[in-house]
């Protein structure tokens, strides 16, 4: 079906349905409607005019940029959450929702975590992740008492401990489902998690001094936006460009499947009751690297417009 050699596509990243129980799952799932639920109540008040193209915006950075594994030690790769770089550049609120368009599509568009587990996933990485990660940022910032440096270790630590902790959480999922004891499950989780928060970290403090050179108004928080909707079409187009370094993402399994494989629950993962963009590479591509590149693109519009239609819809709701 391929063209000459194989190019290992982005490996899928998240829970996969077999791993976790049913009632786990089921628990997952009730804790992230409430979690959502109460960031879809509370974003009415918290978004204002720019968070609503920056929320398409990011959302399209993030997906662009966690199907760029990176390889960290072991033989394990690692690739960006991204739900401390949400809550710091929109709030805690938004940051929830933006995490849950991106863990959506993921899953229902590539098939890239399971649907019966998709509430684990949200829960992990659009809630915890972003929680943590926000609670972090602000407590380092308070302590720099608006010194630059609170922006760059702030978001760095942020970004690390959302990290460290999703896992943990992870594992306590596990454990509880009869996956893998708690005292196998947590090291592990935790151990190849505190390595690869070190790149999460380095990703977002390099993002947020980016953002803080070239645009210092969007991380205030009654910052306005200028430039109409220039600047949103340049980041989404730097998001576009991301997807075109796709095919350059480490090949080696991530966190969670490295220690699926360790532990010997790797077999356990179930397939997918359909298929549309699988292992994000489009159908009917011939190349490898030209598939996993449109599966990029379309992707990152597709996230893009999702996130941007949530945000217009609930700041509309509270004019």
């Amino acid at each position: 079906m391929l063209l000459n050699t194989v190019v290992p596509s982005p490996a899928p990243m998240h829970i996969p349905d077999g791993f976790l129980s049913l009632g786990v799952s089921l628990v997952c799932w009730t804790l992230a409607v409430a979690g959502v639920g109460v960031a879809l109540w509370r974003s009415r008040e918290a978004l204002g005019e720019r968070q609503v193209p920056l929320m398409g915006v990011l959302a399209a950075f993030i997906f662009a940029a966690q199907m760029l594994n990176f390889t960290v030690a072991g033989g394990t790769s690692g690739h960006l959450i991204g739900g401390a770089l949400a809550a710091i550049l929109l709030g805690p609120w938004a940051g929830i929702l933006t995490m849950t368009t991106v863990v959506a599509i993921q899953a229902l568009l590539f098939q890239d975590g399971g649907l019966l587990v998709m509430g684990a996933n949200i829960l992990n990485m659009g809630i915890i992740s972003t929680v943590v990660g926000y609670g972090v940022y602000r407590g380092a910032t308070a302590l720099a008492r608006g010194q630059r440096w609170g922006l760059l270790v702030g978001g760095c630590a942020a970004a690390w401990a959302s990290v460290v902790i999703a896992a943990v959480a992870t594992a306590v999922q596990l454990a509880f489902s009869g996956t893998s004891p708690l005292g196998v499950a947590l090291p592990a989780m935790a151990g190849v998690h505190v390595l690869i928060g070190v790149g999460e970290g380095l990703i977002t403090a390099g993002a947020l001094a980016f953002v803080a050179a070239v645009r210092r108004d969007l991380l205030e928080p009654a910052g306005a936006a200028t430039g109409g909707l220039r600047w949103a079409a340049a980041g989404l187009a730097l998001a576009l460009a991301v997807t075109l370094l796709a095919p350059l993402a480490s090949p080696h399994p991530d966190g969670l499947e490295r220690v699926a494989e360790d532990q010997g629950f790797g077999e356990t993962a179930q397939d997918a009751p359909y298929e549309i963009i699988p292992d994000y590479v489009l159908p009917g591509v011939p190349d490898e690297r030209l598939a996993t590149i449109a599966a990029g693109l379309v992707g990152t519009l597709v996230v893009a417009g999702v996130a941007f239609a949530v945000a217009r819809l609930r700041r509309q709701s509270a004019s």
